[in-house]
């Protein structure tokens, strides 16, 4: 999975300082200047000295990356609250005393007020633990979001994958079916057609493993596989494809259409005296419409065999993972005549 910019180690280090920078800077352009008054120039050391203020702010930093990184995972996380609770309990008696002994070193005990100090550094404490629980929960639900998320691509992946493993055994059975009967039969037709099984197994293994491929090249799939089903029922069927009105730069996925034409030739010829198929597709202003009708005897009850209604079932899960809400499939079964009508929106 591709890491965003803003998710790189040194950005989010750079960040963090940036923020305790503004943080720790801020109380200085607020508070207006005092310089030049007595009482500034009577106060003890600790109050104006530099390693004063150092010391307490990396004392604060030191506690948002503890809770953030040791108490909410170890603690929170596993529901230890009252143990949350004593050791934040112990961390703000720590910090207190620190402070206490900062003014013990300098000699400013007379100055320090301890009612005041506990109030100060109370609000001081909530603020930074809240902030940094926050800061962990929030950064924990985003990593947990992009990791399902993460897994939800790898599981589409290989569900796609399964599926399109799926179409092309089914496809194959079919064809090589049509080449046994062939071969019964002593047709010259035997040899073009191995010819264009061929191909056909050229394009499925090493285009059909591609996300895309040009409408052309699948173009060239739906004609290879209508030349080899004329060459088994010859005269029996009558086929009338429209592809006049087609832009084959468009890039489609491999063997998206190919299930709607095998049904149409595996339900639509056999038992039918004067079958007829018609294939219309057009693909302009990055829309598809492909349109499959076949004629079929509502009279005669099919006998299925287990491999039945693979490939249609196939390309209607492939069609709502790769689409979702981006195509329409309607299938019409009316009048001994079976349609199915696909719209789809092109990959921008």
């Amino acid at each position: 999975m591709k890491t965003s910019w803003y998710s790189k180690k040194w950005v989010v280090i750079l960040l963090h300082v940036i923020s305790w920078m503004v943080l720790f800077t801020l109380p200085k352009l607020l508070i207006p200047s005092y310089e030049g008054h007595d009482r500034l120039k009577e106060l003890p050391k600790p109050f104006n000295d530099n390693v004063f203020i150092t010391i307490i702010n990396f004392s604060w930093i030191a506690l948002f990356y503890i809770n953030s990184l040791i108490f909410i995972p170890r603690l929170i996380y596993r529901k230890k609250y009252w143990l949350y609770g004593l050791v934040n309990l112990m961390g703000y008696i720590y910090l207190t005393f620190q402070i206490w002994f900062i003014f013990f070193i300098y000699h400013a005990i007379q100055f320090f007020n301890w009612r005041l100090h506990l109030v100060y550094s109370f609000f001081v404490y909530l603020f930074i633990q809240a902030s940094s629980t926050a800061y962990q929960m929030i950064k924990d639900r985003i990593e947990a979001d992009n990791l399902l998320k993460e897994r939800e691509n790898e599981n589409l992946k290989t569900e796609l994958s399964f599926l399109r493993s799926q179409v092309s055994p089914h496809f194959m059975f079919n064809v090589l079916n049509n080449m046994v009967a062939l071969a019964r039969k002593k047709s010259d037709q035997l040899e073009p057609s191995l010819i264009k099984l061929s191909s056909l197994m050229r394009y499925m293994l090493y285009e059909a493993d591609e996300d895309l491929v040009s409408l052309e090249s699948e173009i060239e799939y739906l004609h290879s596989y209508i030349d080899l089903q004329l060459q088994r029922f010859g005269n029996k069927v009558s086929i009338k494809l429209d592809f006049s009105d087609v832009d084959a730069d468009y890039e489609i996925e491999p063997m998206l259409l190919i299930p709607f034409v095998e049904n149409a030739f595996k339900h639509g010829v056999s038992a039918l005296a004067d079958a007829l198929i018609e294939i219309e597709l057009k693909a302009i202003n990055n829309k598809l419409l492909f349109v499959v009708r076949n004629k079929y005897n509502s009279q005669l009850e099919e006998i299925k065999d287990k491999t039945s209604g693979i490939g249609l079932a196939n390309v209607k899960r492939r069609l709502l993972l790769l689409y979702q809400s981006n195509y329409q499939l309607t299938i019409d079964d009316s009048n001994n005549s079976f349609t199915v009508f696909l719209h789809l929106n092109f990959h921008k």
